[in-house]
């Protein structure tokens, strides 16, 4: 799982600024977030659930809304509708550059968000709220009657929001008022998740019921309990997290595994930015991270170089070992290959691979010996023991790699050598 930077243009003429949490693979699908009211897309919540369902197989974009963290825009000039509308521009940017998002979760003010932008994002399948108020115009309890007072004679005033100063402009709470969300979501034509907390302090428990009294089925409520309104603890950032995974997984296209074509790069493995030794590895279609255990400096938060190269000895073994076996039309079932890795000091060669092939199938021990002396002949083994000559450049990884089925000719090759 790594982050990385995506912004987009506004409709209304201002660059925002978001991060994707890209998933391990399989990817399971693409899902936007909406964060809670002047949090930014590097809020707690935003951060911890974004990458719980990148975890899950769920890349998930999150963004500044206007006059917020990174992105472009004046605060004071923005108000919900525009928000909506930003929502809408960046699931049609994320259908642009190939991730288009089956899923829309927005937090508190960005679940009314969410609710509000869905019909303008037909290719989204599911929508899902959290702590969010039904009635818009209840973002303006955050605001204390002296600031409102001056809104409203002055046309403008700085308040304080989260601690932090905000210019609020007339505008923006008149726009709050003016939304009814009943037909919106009456009208959601989409799956709705429902998470609260009952004891949520800043919206109230009532605005959930109303939100899911007004939503048409398919719609679910599940509780939050005893969550803060802005999901502080991580475990239940988590828990939401987990139980949007869950919920969504009908609603999510099937995952993709096929490989039909040579990969543009080869297989690439390019640093993360997290920890010292971490790296995203992408190979054959899909992503996976590679990194060094903790003791040595490093997350433990994928295979090592060496776990690597012992899963493709391990990998070609078994899949050699059932097309020979296919061949034969030998009674296999089953076959697992367990690969380690040594060094062994003041030896030649100092690399020991040693490999367990466990069979399961109605085989005689003839036809046992013969598939293990089968597995010397599998194509990585005979790499790893013939050595190979390694050419290194300098430059952007080149566009070549082994056509998918280079492997299999080559076993098929080394099967039929065998009789």
């Amino acid at each position: 799982m790594t982050t990385r930077s995506f912004d987009f243009d506004s409709p209304g003429g201002y660059h925002l600024s978001g991060k994707i949490e890209m998933p391990d693979a399989p990817v399971r699908g693409w899902a936007l977030f909406a964060h809670c009211f002047t949090c930014g897309k590097d809020g707690l919540a935003s951060v911890r659930i974004a990458r719980a369902l990148a975890r899950a197989g769920i890349g998930v974009l999150r963004f500044d809304f206007a006059g917020i963290g990174s992105s472009g825009g004046d605060f004071a000039e923005t108000n919900f509708a525009a928000d909506a509308r930003d929502l809408a521009a960046a699931g049609h940017a994320m259908a642009a550059a190939g991730m288009t998002p089956s899923l829309l979760i927005g937090h508190s003010l960005g679940g009314a968000a969410a609710l509000a932008a869905a019909s303008a994002m037909p290719m989204v399948k599911a929508v899902a709220t959290i702590a969010a108020p039904f009635d818009v115009a209840h973002v303006l309890h955050q605001f204390d009657p002296a600031s409102l007072a001056e809104i409203e004679a002055k046309g403008a005033a700085k308040v304080l929001l989260a601690g932090r100063p905000f210019v609020v402009a007339q505008q923006f709470v008149a726009d709050a008022r003016s939304h009814d969300q009943t037909d919106r979501i009456a009208g959601l034509g989409r799956p709705l998740l429902v998470l609260h907390a009952p004891h949520d302090a800043t919206v109230s428990i009532h605005e959930a019921t109303r939100i899911f009294v007004a939503a048409r089925h398919p719609k679910s409520f599940v509780s939050l309990d005893d969550a803060d309104h802005l999901l502080t603890r991580q475990a239940d950032a988590d828990y939401a997290a987990s139980v949007i995974a869950a919920w969504a997984a009908r609603y999510l296209p099937p995952i993709r595994h096929s490989r039909s074509k040579a990969q543009d790069e080869g297989v690439v493995a390019e640093e993360t930015g997290a920890g010292k030794f971490q790296v995203e590895v992408r190979a054959g279609g899909t992503r996976f991270l590679a990194d060094e255990p903790e003791s040595i400096g490093g997350l433990g938060s994928g295979p090592t170089p060496y776990d690597l190269l012992c899963a493709g000895l391990a990998a070609c073994t078994t899949m050699t070992l059932r097309l020979y076996a296919s061949q034969k039309a030998w009674p296999v079932a089953h076959i697992r290959t367990a690969v380690g890795h040594e060094k062994q000091r003041g030896k030649m060669p100092a690399d020991l691979f040693t490999r367990r092939i466990a069979i399961d199938g109605d085989l005689d021990d003839t036809q046992r010996a013969r598939l293990i002396e089968i597995a010397d002949h599998c194509p990585a083994h005979r790499t790893l023991q013939a050595g190979s000559t390694i050419q290194t450049e300098a430059g952007e990884p080149p566009a070549t790699a082994d056509e998918p089925t280079a492997h299999g000719r080559a076993m098929q090759a080394a099967t039929n050598r065998q009789g």
